[in-house]
């Protein structure tokens, strides 16, 4: 008798440890905004210079006025909506009227964030309005508030919005450019409770609400003023904003979160541990915590959904890579990276009834950067290639998913394997991202289909043998997307073998 019951809670066990997802394909209701697939880029590092800008004197590497082709074709596949800049931290040292007019009369000043190099300010506005018209995407302007004053970002926002006659508009034109950008997109502040000032919560709110205030709008655009958010779990931060400003003066409240092990101790890009491995995703999965918990209050006093989260930093932070400028942040780009980034991704997508813009930390050469360069050489990195395929949920409808996953454990740890996240587009067809964080072993997954109807499937995977792989200049495509063929359609349900460390887009119609 004894082992009768031991045989079937055996069973029992193992059947409740399946991987079973059910999504409810008629029950979408929240719009997956683009924007979640948004962009950062700070004057830091070989980001912006010997990243996207090589200045317009260059004949080696093919430019459009100092922008990097190759930059902006990649880009422009990956389909990149929102880039902000100036920062960061530089932001709030950023004086934006040293970054226009002729390049030859812009002061310089010292980078004292990032390196402690000389910034001679040939990089401003107006290249990065260039740049924004160039890949197709949104500005999100990032504004002074550490060490600016309100009349400062009003001007700015003057000078690239305003038609008519005004001391700003006039300016601009002046600097050759006759129509306003219309910039929606401004933050106020960055990261104010530390390198934007170490404000406490109160006295931002207040400050805030001084700038929300004189901030022109004009007729054609309506400004997105995004409030300079907590850190990570520190929701005390984001109740006294909310409490404190008015709903009519912030359509977003930012939040940042990065997967780190140790700031003291970040550890190597490449060279590191299983161990190192699974910290680093029980951190970045700590996001959907921290989303929820940001949204909790959110609905406390916005119960209309007004207010967007933004999630305007996130991503890897690990050490430099070995004989590099340790201010700089350059770092490699692997395997580990890519299911940080599907997983991430599949938060977002899965909470964007509030989720309505997020920012990976940064495009080129600095963090979790999709782009590398050297000279006159890119490599895309596995992360590149996740945000790529991902662009199939760009504006889409989200499917609610319920996921039930077995367990990816280390050292007596246990994390959910599978990460899964789907929508709708306007054609109708349904997009599935999957990521199997398991380095050992494979997953068998039963994907239920409800309120639909299909009768084809096709899907992509990005996978390679070690977390630790990665893209080189030596060999540029040891990891990007292939067709993938481990499904079976039956009806409505699907039969998926998941490889490890890979992360899969299905497409049904």
């Amino acid at each position: 008798m004894q082992r009768v019951i031991i045989f079937f809670l055996i069973l029992f066990v193992s059947l409740n440890a399946q991987n079973k997802i059910v999504i409810n394909a008629d029950l979408g209701k929240y719009k997956i905004d683009k924007n979640i697939y948004g962009h950062f880029s700070e004057h830091l590092g070989r980001c912006i210079y010997d990243g996207f800008y090589v200045g317009e004197t260059n004949k080696i590497i093919p430019n459009t006025r100092g922008i990097r082709n190759d930059i902006v074709k990649a880009l422009r596949k990956m389909k990149v909506p929102v880039l902000r800049w100036p920062g960061g931290c530089f932001a709030d040292t950023y004086h934006w009227k040293d970054g226009i007019g002729p390049r030859s009369e812009r002061p310089t000043i010292v980078n004292t964030w990032w390196g402690g190099v000389t910034e001679d300010n040939s990089f401003g506005t107006h290249e990065f309005m260039d740049l924004c018209e160039q890949l197709g995407a949104e500005p999100y302007i990032s504004g002074n508030v550490g060490s600016g004053t309100v009349r400062e970002m009003a001007e700015w926002v003057q000078y690239t919005n305003f038609d008519g006659r005004s001391p700003m508009s006039d300016l601009r034109r002046k600097n050759g450019r006759e129509k306003p950008w219309n910039v929606k997109y401004w933050g106020i502040g960055n990261e104010t409770w530390g390198c934007g000032g170490h404000m406490r919560p109160e006295y931002y709110a207040d400050i805030y609400r001084a700038f929300a205030t004189y901030l022109p709008g004009n007729s054609n655009v309506k400004l997105f003023r995004i409030a300079s958010g907590a850190a990570g779990d520190d929701y005390n931060w984001t109740e006294i904003l909310l409490k404190n400003i008015p709903l009519n003066l912030i359509e977003g409240i930012g939040v940042h979160h990065y997967a780190v092990i140790d700031w003291n101790a970040k550890g190597s890009a490449t060279d590191f541990t299983e161990e190192q491995y699974f910290k680093t995703m029980q951190q970045a999965l700590r996001m959907e915590k921290i989303v929820k918990g940001h949204i909790n209050i959110m609905d406390k006093y916005d119960p209309q959904n007004r207010v967007a989260l933004a999630v305007d930093e996130w991503g890897g932070w690990y050490d430099v890579e070995p004989g590099t400028n340790p201010g700089f942040l350059y770092q490699q780009n692997t395997m580990r990276d890519a299911l940080l980034a599907g997983a991430t991704l599949n938060i977002f997508n899965n909470y964007c009834r509030r989720v309505k813009m997020a920012n990976l930390a940064q495009t080129v050469n600095v963090l979790q950067a999709v782009i590398l360069t050297k000279e006159e050489k890119i490599i895309l990195t596995p992360t590149y290639y996740v945000m790529e395929m991902y662009n199939v949920h760009h504006d889409a409808t989200m499917l609610p998913v319920d996921v039930t996953s077995e367990k990816y454990t280390v050292d007596g740890k246990a994390l959910d394997a599978i990460s899964c996240s789907a929508s709708k587009d306007e054609n109708g067809k349904i997009h599935i991202s999957l990521v199997n964080i398991d380095i050992n072993k494979k997953h068998n997954i039963e994907i239920d289909l409800r309120g639909t109807e299909v009768s084809n499937c096709t899907g992509r995977i990005l996978t390679s043998e070690k977390v630790q792989d990665h893209n080189t200049f030596e060999n540029p495509e040891k990891i990007k997307p292939a067709a993938f063929k481990g499904f079976k359609l039956n009806g409505n349900k699907l039969q998926i073998e998941l490889p490890a460390t890979s992360v899969v887009v299905l497409e049904l119609e």
